[in-house]
């Protein structure tokens, strides 16, 4: 399993060895030693799982508080872009955002700490899973809405099908305002 930092602090990329032959393939998706080694949460609390068709969006979602989540994402099939905001306030890279094409040929997987927002764009439809460190409290959710002028995020889809709870998210502005001035 190789762990690869991004240019943002506490965010990172996981590449698992997969071991083909002519019966399939095997991988490890979790290693709770090469967590506790980078300092990544190694008792996960729920595992979710979606699918969702090409040209799907889902975020830019946040639990806030006492339930705030670190994320292990990846997908089981096909291809998505998945992006993650910085919101922890006082963070030197608040509001910038890392991206990642998460690809079930790869098994590649990125890890989300607390204090991010998170979403995904799907290329391919996708069989999409996710660890969080914490439940899901609906009282806690957040969200940024997707198409932010001041992230820019390049999603990589040209017309996005997106929930409308998603459509009504505020911008990051806005959440700035209302949160006084992070998570």
């Amino acid at each position: 399993m190789e762990v690869r930092d991004t240019p943002i602090k506490d965010v990172f990329e996981i590449y698992p060895k997969i071991f083909r032959d002519d019966r399939g393939y095997f991988l490890e998706t979790y290693k709770q030693d090469v967590f506790e080694k980078y300092g990544l949460p190694t008792v996960w609390m729920q595992d979710n799982q979606s699918f969702s068709e090409r040209d799907i969006l889902r975020g830019l979602h946040f639990q806030t508080g006492d339930y705030a989540q670190a994320k292990l994402a990846r997908v089981i099939v096909g291809k998505v872009l998945d992006v993650c905001v910085d919101l922890r306030k006082g963070s030197p890279t608040f509001g910038h955002y890392h991206a990642v094409v998460l690809d079930a040929n790869l098994q590649n997987m990125l890890y989300i700490p607390k204090g991010f927002a998170h979403g995904f764009a799907v290329w391919e439809d996708a069989i999409f899973s996710y660890k969080c460190s914490n439940l899901y409290h609906k009282a806690s959710e957040g969200g940024i809405i997707w198409d932010d002028k001041t992230l820019n995020i390049e999603w990589g889809v040209s017309n996005p099908v997106l929930s409308e709870k998603d459509l009504a998210l505020p911008t990051l502005e806005e959440f700035e305002k209302m949160s006084g001035g992070g998570l």
